[in-house]
């Protein structure tokens, strides 16, 4: 399923006139979404533009300044049982004992332990989620001592152990090559395709994703663009975003976005490079 076959569906996720702000300062505002069944939404935006933040509000851990948001028709931190997240990377110890099973386990039964009647039922379970993402070869490797594209197979794993409807993932492709890239990418494609399962995709680089992304949600300047990728990736749309001229070139299938000033105080060298990404570095 995506979302074409998923366009008359309910949808899983609706915000209505919903904004955030800290303070004074507004992150985003005004913003009007509907995700359904299926789809694969792809956040993009420079660094403090709230994209965290977006997945943290969906997740019913940061509520709105205002405006409603309604996540499989109840409040947002009432249907987290049926959301799975892949949060960002995190730096982890060789020595630490946790192992790749363990992380799985977490996504199905959370902080219970022990011997049970259900034990060998989750084992094996366990076994066919890691096997799903192909991991199951290193289930009982501590997970300091993966790579960086292994973890994130388990992560995604874990975020797919209770049969989530919405799939939340925070910059899942940071500090990972081409090659785990890809399978990163194609392992969550692939489970909204064949389950209807919404994918949230918060990325810096949307070149990895840009064959699969539905819609794009732009976020910059406390405003916001969305639409399909080639309405909102184009040099008069952000241009109007970051009120400052933006440049995007296609180039052999590939987006690259020069002069989109960052949220945060810009690098004192290189400025307006072009990156193959969104234009900003997360």
């Amino acid at each position: 399923m995506n979302a074409a076959s998923g366009r008359d569906a309910a949808p899983v996720i609706r915000l209505r006139g919903a904004a955030l702000s800290y303070g004074d300062r507004r992150v985003w505002s005004g913003l009007d979404l509907d995700v359904r069944p299926g789809e694969f939404l792809a956040v993009l935006g420079p660094n403090g533009a709230g994209k965290t933040s977006f997945v943290r509000a969906l997740l019913g851990r940061q509520p709105l300044s205002a405006g409603t948001l309604t996540v499989l028709d109840r409040p947002a931190r009432e249907s987290a049982r049926r959301i799975g997240y892949v949060p960002q990377q995190a730096a982890l110890s060789a020595q630490a004992p946790l192992r790749a099973r363990d992380l799985v386990r977490f996504g199905i039964d959370g902080h219970r332990f022990g011997p049970g009647p259900r034990r060998s039922g989750v084992r094996r379970r366990v076994d066919e989620i890691l096997e799903s993402v192909g991991a199951l070869a290193y289930a009982d490797v501590p997970l300091g001592l993966l790579s960086g594209g292994e973890r994130q197979r388990v992560r995604i794993g874990q975020a797919l152990a209770t049969d989530p409807r919405i799939l939340l993932c925070d910059e899942p492709l940071l500090s990972l090559d081409l090659h785990h890239q890809r399978a990163v990418t194609g392992l969550i494609d692939a489970r909204r395709r064949s389950h209807g399962t919404a994918v949230v995709f918060v990325t810096h680089e949307i070149n990895p994703v840009l064959g699969m992304a539905d819609r794009v949600l732009y976020l910059a300047r406390g405003g916001h663009r969305l639409g399909n990728p080639d309405e909102v990736l184009t040099s008069a749309s952000l241009t109007r975003l970051y009120g400052t001229r933006v440049d995007v070139v296609r180039v052999r299938g590939r987006v690259l976005v020069a002069g989109a000033p960052d949220e945060t105080a810009p690098p004192p060298h290189h400025p307006g490079r072009p990156h193959e990404t969104d234009g900003v570095r997360a």
